[in-house]
C-alpha cells in the first residue's frame, strides 16, 4: 500500500470504531497481525464495525457472538469457504468498509422440546435442521400456522433454511436457492423416502413451522440451529426472528445478493 493510501486510510479509521478478529488458520493470523498493526483496534464489544478474517464459518461465529447488538460486520476471506465473505485485500480498506453496502438479514428462532420436556432456544443464520440420530429414518409430522400439512414424513431429516442460508446445507440437500430479499423460507427434505417424490415447500417468512417426532423414543432425532445441536428432541418450533437485525457489508461489486444470484445461474 502506498504512503497515500495509507494516510487516507488512518484518517478514515480515526471516525470508525473497528475491531479485527480472526479464525485460528493461519492465514487469517497472519492477515490480523498485519490489521491490527497498520490500523487502531477497538476492544470487540466497544466496536462499531467488526473486520472479521477467515471463511464463512467464522462469519457465522462472529454474527452469533454479536447478534441483537447492531454492529456491522464485514468479513474477508482467509479461509477455505468465503460465499459470505469479500475478497481479502489491505489496500483502501476503509475506504472499502465506507463505501460498502449493507446487506440486513434476520435469524430464524428455534424452540425445541425434548423427550423429557425440557426446553431450549436457540437462534440460525442459515437453517434449523432436524436429523436422524440412529440407524433408523427420522418419522416427522410437518404442521405449518397450526395446520397440518404433512402426518408422515419419512427421511434423515428436514430443514428450514432463510434465503442467506439457503446456498448452504439447504443446497446440498437440493433445496431451492432464495433470493436475498425473497419474504420465504425454504422447508426441504433430507433423503425423503416418503412420499418419495416430496421436494419440499417453499413458505412465506412469517409461517411458524412445527415439526413434531413421531416414535420418538423409537426413532431417536435432534435438531440443530447452525451449530447449536440439542439431542432426542420430540418437537421443535420453528420461525423467523423479525426483531433481531444481522447487518452484513460487501463491496458493491461482491453483495450478497449479487452473489445468490450467480449462484442461481451457476456463477
Amino acid at each position: 500500500m502506498s504512503n497515500q493510501n495509507q494516510v487516507h486510510d488512518k484518517k478514515l479509521a480515526q471516525h470508525m470504531r473497528i475491531a479485527f478478529v480472526a479464525s485460528d488458520v493461519p492465514e487469517a493470523q497472519a492477515a490480523l497481525l498485519q490489521l491490527r498493526g497498520q490500523f487502531s483496534h477497538t476492544d470487540p464489544d466497544h466496536a462499531d464495525i467488526i473486520v472479521a478474517l477467515g471463511g464463512d464459518g467464522l462469519m457465522l461465529q462472529v454474527l452469533h457472538r454479536f447478534m441483537g447488538q447492531g454492529k456491522a460486520i464485514y468479513g474477508m476471506n482467509r479461509g477455505s469457504v468465503g460465499f459470505l465473505m469479500n475478497d481479502f485485500r489491505v489496500e483502501n480498506l476503509m475506504e472499502r468498509i465506507k463505501d460498502a453496502e449493507r446487506s440486513i438479514i434476520h435469524p430464524l428462532i428455534m424452540r425445541a422440546t425434548d423427550t423429557n420436556q425440557r426446553v431450549y432456544e436457540a437462534r440460525a443464520i442459515n437453517e434449523v435442521s432436524v436429523f436422524r440420530q440412529s440407524y433408523q429414518a427420522a418419522k416427522l409430522a410437518l404442521s405449518v400456522d397450526g395446520r397440518m400439512r404433512m402426518d408422515e414424513l419419512i427421511a434423515d431429516g428436514v430443514l428450514v433454511a432463510t434465503p442467506a442460508g439457503s446456498t448452504a446445507y439447504n443446497l446440498s440437500a437440493n433445496g431451492p436457492i432464495l433470493p436475498l430479499k425473497a419474504p420465504m423460507l425454504a422447508l426441504t427434505p433430507i433423503s425423503a423416502f416418503r412420499p418419495r417424490r416430496w421436494r419440499g415447500a417453499l413458505l412465506p417468512e412469517q409461517a411458524k413451522i412445527t415439526i413434531r417426532v413421531l416414535e420418538a423414543d423409537k426413532r431417536p432425532v435432534n435438531a440443530v440451529a447452525d451449530h447449536t445441536e440439542f439431542r432426542s428432541v420430540e418437537t421443535i418450533e420453528i420461525e423467523i426472528d423479525q426483531a433481531t437485525d444481522l447487518v452484513m457489508l460487501h463491496d458493491p461489486d461482491h453483495g450478497l445478493e449479487e452473489r445468490i444470484l450467480r449462484e442461481q445461474f451457476g456463477g
